[in-house]
């Protein structure tokens, strides 16, 4: 018997952007509602979370800190349940999905132990009993409009690098036309004004008392930075919903002539390595990074990259060099939180850069580049680099170039061996031989 509605329960990381494409195919009434963030985890009067740890494993290697130092932080980060406290990936995909229309106020910010978030189940539940009475679908809900905000907040937030890959799979799934252009198209005129980490000091709790998504958006409008005439699962537009939003702290949102930076959180980077594009977080991209030559040290896979730098093999000027790491190579694209972790851990985030194309995991920071199409299975630049090539990285014009003569670049081509896949299982195959690129959101390609 077929479902007259749905609610979809996420919480973690691609489990949400999953469950946002569903919503997006079966286009039946549906409601989003995500378990909430955690809260942050506290050593005195610093707080952490779950990427501390990551960083701490580095710190621990280059002698930083002692053991009993790291078992501290590792018993400390993650102090109950919830998706990870900072505006990693599964808080910017749920915070999002409020932008969407597709869930109610504070989804995407109120703690997952607050009864706060007990009370928001209920009234989704009687949302979504509505929202079937009135046979309102998603497909009603969500339009173009309704991107063009998703981009305007996360570009606000700087958020996770991984919507550049979430949205326009989602976008496809709602059959609306989406480009990553957009984000380099509206970061011209949105900045950042949410330093969360990542990034910031701030966590993800301090956004929600803050006044939330919300209160986000309402500052955006005040500069007619969003489409206001975007539907919502209030069945309201959102210039409606967004009335009694109230920004309760200015350092956490804050105003646009005051932000923390005048562009937006993430970009999109061309050149000979990405024609196709790349993606960064530019509100973690340290200043002096911000243009950056060095030359590259290249590995096959993230085990081998996260165990050189662990190990010191990694020196000032370097730029990490990961490949066959992208949605066909993989298969699927996993996060290079190791490595990017153990470059600030091992004291090296403002003298190392890294480049992928593979992905980050939403507590990446640093000058790290992803997404890199086309990738190195499907016979991008990024497979001829060779160790000791000359790479220039310009994010103030989002340039990314390999520095070799084309002479040269024609004749490591003619070389290049045609990628076999190291995958056996037959189901992975068959997603690296279907994959679009990154740069289309690494959905399955049209028959």
């Amino acid at each position: 018997m077929p479902f007259d509605g749905l609610v979809f329960l996420s919480n973690c990381d691609k489990i949400t952007p999953g469950m946002l494409m569903a919503m997006g195919r079966l286009n039946i009434p549906s409601i989003l509602v995500s378990g909430g963030p955690m809260l942050a985890g506290k050593i005195k009067k610093a707080t952490i979370d779950i990427v501390s740890v990551f960083e701490a494993v580095g710190q621990f290697n280059a002698r930083k800190i002692s053991k009993s130092q790291l078992d501290l932080i590792e018993n400390a980060a993650c102090p109950g349940p919830g998706s990870c406290a900072g505006l990693f990936t599964a808080n910017t995909m749920n915070a999002l999905s409020e932008v969407l229309g597709v869930s109610l106020s504070g989804n995407g910010t109120i703690p997952a132990v607050y009864a706060d978030r007990i009370r928001l189940a209920k009234e989704s539940g009687k949302k979504v009993v509505e929202l079937v009475r009135k046979n309102v679908c998603p497909r009603d809900i969500v339009s173009w409009k309704s991107f063009y905000n998703a981009v305007a907040v996360d570009l606000a937030l700087g958020g996770s690098t991984n919507t550049v890959l979430h949205l326009p799979a989602i976008a496809n799934s709602f059959e609306v036309p989406f480009e990553i252009n957009l984000f380099n198209e509206l970061s011209q005129k949105i900045p950042h004004i949410c330093s969360l980490s990542p990034v910031g000091k701030y966590h993800v709790e301090d956004l929600h008392l803050a006044g939330g998504i919300y209160g986000v958006m309402k500052r955006l409008a005040e500069e007619n930075l969003i489409q206001d005439e975007a539907q919502t699962i209030y069945l309201k537009k959102i210039r409606e919903v967004i009335e009694k939003a109230v920004v309760l702290n200015q350092e956490i949102i804050r105003p646009l002539d005051k932000p923390y930076g005048r562009e937006g959180g993430l970009a999109i980077l061309s050149g000979n390595i990405a024609p196709q594009g790349a993606v960064t977080k530019l509100a973690g991209v340290p200043q002096k990074m911000r243009y950056f030559q060095g030359r590259a040290v290249v590995f096959d896979g993230e085990e081998l990259a996260t165990e050189a730098i662990l190990s010191g093999k990694i020196k000032k000027g370097d730029i990490v060099v990961i490949r066959y790491e992208g949605p066909q190579g993989g298969p699927g694209m996993r996060e290079m939180l190791s490595p990017t972790a153990a470059i600030s851990g091992m004291g090296l985030i403002e003298e190392v850069a890294l480049i992928t194309d593979g992905r980050f995991s939403g507590g990446s920071k640093g000058a790290v580049i992803g997404h890199i199409s086309p990738e190195a299975a499907a016979g991008g630049l990024i497979a001829i680099i060779e160790n000791g090539d000359l790479i220039e990285i310009d994010f103030n014009n989002k340039k990314l170039n390999l520095l070799v003569e084309k002479s040269q670049i024609d004749r490591r081509y003619k070389n290049l061996q045609p990628f076999s896949p190291k995958e056996k299982n037959k189901f992975l195959l068959r997603y690296s031989k279907l994959v679009e690129p990154a740069s289309k959101g690494a959905i399955f390609k049209e028959p």
